[in-house]
């Protein structure tokens, strides 16, 4: 008979464990293909694990509410039938696994993470057993796997989209340019300075989700060196405009209109403009992007962030960025996010302003190499040029801050790029129709 291990899926970039929330399972039961086998929660998102084979669940080694580290093994499912399934149900783990040549989920060349020379290799998808052995029998690289566009929940890649590639390159037709994946060099890091103290001093452990924060915002501090510029807009009109449309918007597409999808607009305009913002550095190589995926930074009920992603938000109209960011916005402060809505992103944009901050330093989310703060709109006294002479007029602004890696963007880009987006904002159109 032959086994296949189902292992605690890698569900992002910085995510080392998860939670079994719900078992939809239990041992002796048939399962199919895309079946769901469990429910796992992280810091970011809870995610529907569906079976990569047919079979019997012969072993389920954690009980719901367990926290297991990514990788480890949490179920065995027999593919040869239903005696021989039912008799391994009661065997060791150990003894399965000494006695079968099991299909592990874990292939070194295909998996989620692969260390070479202090070099990791990140996936943001998840491949199921079946797909990585078919891959590593045919020799897919994991470019190449990554270039297939899947059909199964979530864009997954299935059995048979893999097989279609499979025939489509053995046969000589078109298949997805190979692009290459990021790479995120480890650092070692200095031991912390021990902290004293006192008699009155309460101590509070952190939660996960706040130690994964931590642990990605030192290791973006120490992989890119930071710069931050700052200019100040004059949005006057825009402002004007919302308010003048923010009823008609509403009640003509459903949705409330709030600043962000504006900013939005005005990044991934120069975004289009200014490339090299929408890049990873790869040791000596810049990747160039090209989608321009925002990711927008949401404060959770918990206190905690999470940054869905806007998928190619430079083909996306007004309308339709409002959509799409109120639908993640509402997923997000639910923990109703999937996982490819929290993946891909090439730039990042937080929002002090929604707490009233004027200005921020933000840290670059990796592995992209740069994030824009958006500040706190205020009404200000300015001097205004005239025909007639200048004049002191009342006028709304705010303050925009860039931090960029300056390994590849240096400070005529960052600042070219960062005036370009006050540029946008304050040639919004006053007359736009909704």
């Amino acid at each position: 008979m032959s086994n296949f291990q189902i292992v605690m899926p890698k569900l992002g970039e910085s995510i080392q464990e998860g939670t079994i929330t719900k078992w939809f399972v239990k041992e002796g039961d048939t399962v199919q293909e895309d079946d769901l086998l469990f429910e796992v929660a992280t810091d970011k998102v809870d995610s529907e694990i569906p079976s990569p084979v047919d079979g019997v669940i012969t072993k389920i080694l954690f009980a719901e509410n367990s926290l297991v580290a990514v990788g480890e093994v949490l179920a065995i499912i027999n593919m040869g039938g239903g005696n021989e399934a039912n008799a391994g149900a009661s065997s060791p783990v150990s003894e399965i696994k000494s006695s079968e040549p099991l299909e592990s989920t874990t292939t070194t060349a295909l998996g989620e993470e692969k260390l070479v020379d202090n070099v990791r290799e990140l996936s943001n998808r998840f491949y199921s057993p079946l797909v990585k052995t078919i891959a590593k029998q045919e020799n897919i690289s994991f470019e190449e796997l990554e270039a297939i566009s899947g059909s199964g929940a979530n864009g997954r890649v299935q059995k048979n989209d893999i097989l279609e590639y499979i025939k489509n390159k053995k046969g000589g037709k078109a298949v997805p340019p190979v692009q290459k994946t990021e790479t995120i060099v480890e650092r070692k890091t200095t031991a912390p300075q021990p902290v004293s103290i006192g008699a009155g001093d309460q101590i509070i452990e952190m939660d996960r989700v706040r130690k994964l924060i931590a642990d990605h915002m030192v290791r973006s501090k120490q992989v890119s060196p930071h710069v931050t510029s700052v200019v100040e807009a004059d949005v006057t009109e825009l402002v004007l405009w919302r308010n003048k449309n923010k009823e008609a918007f509403e009640k003509k597409y459903g949705e409330k209109i709030t600043f962000m999808p504006v900013f939005t607009e005005a990044v991934a305009a120069a975004l289009a403009e200014f490339p090299l913002v929408n890049s990873s550095v790869d040791g000596d190589k810049i990747i160039l992007k090209k989608d321009v995926n925002i990711g927008i930074a949401v404060a959770k009920p918990d206190g905690n962030l999470i940054v869905p992603v806007i998928k190619n938000a430079e083909q996306k109209n007004l309308v339709g960025l409002t959509k799409e960011l109120n639908r993640l916005a509402n997923a997000a402060r639910n923990n109703k996010l999937g996982i490819e809505e929290i993946q891909g992103g090439t730039f990042t944009i937080t929002n002090f302003g929604s707490f009233r901050n004027l200005i921020g330093t933000p840290i670059i989310n990796q592995p992209q190499v740069a994030i824009l703060a958006t500040g706190s709109i205020e009404k200000k006294p300015a001097v205004l040029e005239t025909p007639t002479g200048d004049v002191i007029a009342i006028r709304h602004k705010m303050f925009l801050s860039l931090s960029y890696d300056h390994r590849i963007i240096d400070g005529a880009l960052g600042g070219a790029f960062l005036r370009k987006i006050a540029d946008n904002l304050e040639q919004f159109d006053i007359n736009r129709t909704v």
